[in-house]
């Protein structure tokens, strides 16, 4: 098996590595990093670096890599070092909304562009993309969060559409959302002080709900929305 996950520096990205090498150890994994390649090595795993904002580097890594099985976009952002997420419509910030559509929402449109024929290569292939269920516009009933919610919502959107184009042009895909959870991370690292610790999960148990759903998908499972559980989620 042939894999990309992108956003491998991340969290969740190192974790489905190491998880797939340990329980698939016959795969060979292309991961992603952005400015700071991670310490991990293995013989089978070969580090890329990748501004997942800009076409032009999707495009030349897509070239490298013309035989894929699983593409994992693991990337994302919810804060950076001048913003937390609004509370208020008041707090909204141009520049903060376009960040969170630039790395959340604009990667998995590139990568599907650009990945297509790589994915198509293979009888069973699998476009996953870390979303969030504060995205689903059926489950907001707290507001707040305006730009990271538009970007995962758009996001959503963005997913369902591929997957409807692709049931022709790529029948033996499974194109998926995946919300995971609060899982420790830095991304999650300024919210946690309110969520009970049963559901604070290690980035270990995240990666390994991840791979065991994708483990039971065919392409009928292709425009979902899942969660960690395995539980349906509305747009």
């Amino acid at each position: 098996m042939k894999a990309l996950i992108v956003g491998g520096s991340g969290a969740i990205g190192l974790a489905v590595i190491k998880q797939l090498l340990q329980f698939k150890p016959h795969t060979h994994i292309h991961a992603t990093y952005f400015r700071h390649q991670p310490n991990y090595q293995h013989p089978q795993l070969h580090w890329h670096a990748l501004d997942i904002t800009i076409e032009a580097d999707i495009a030349k890594l897509a070239a490298q890599l013309t035989q894929l099985d699983v593409l994992i976009n693991a990337a994302g952002v919810l804060h950076t070092a001048e913003h937390l997420p609004e509370k208020s419509i008041q707090q909204f910030d141009v520049d903060f909304f376009q960040t969170n559509i630039q790395t959340n929402t604009l990667p998995t449109l590139l990568l599907a562009k650009h990945f297509m024929a790589s994915l198509k290569t293979s009888p069973r292939s699998y476009f996953v993309t870390i979303s969030a269920k504060v995205g689903s516009i059926e489950d907001n009933k707290l507001g707040g969060w305006i730009s990271y919610r538009s970007s995962k919502t758009a996001l959503n959107m963005a997913i369902k559409t591929i997957s409807i184009e692709w049931q022709t042009k790529l029948p033996y895909c499974c194109v998926v959302a995946f919300h995971p959870g609060t899982t420790d991370s830095a991304l999650s690292q300024p919210f946690q002080r309110n969520v009970a610790s049963h559901k604070l999960f290690t980035p270990q148990y995240t990666a390994q709900c991840l791979l065991n759903i994708l483990s039971t998908l065919t392409p009928k499972n292709s425009g979902q929305f899942l969660s960690y559980s395995g539980d349906t989620i509305a747009w």
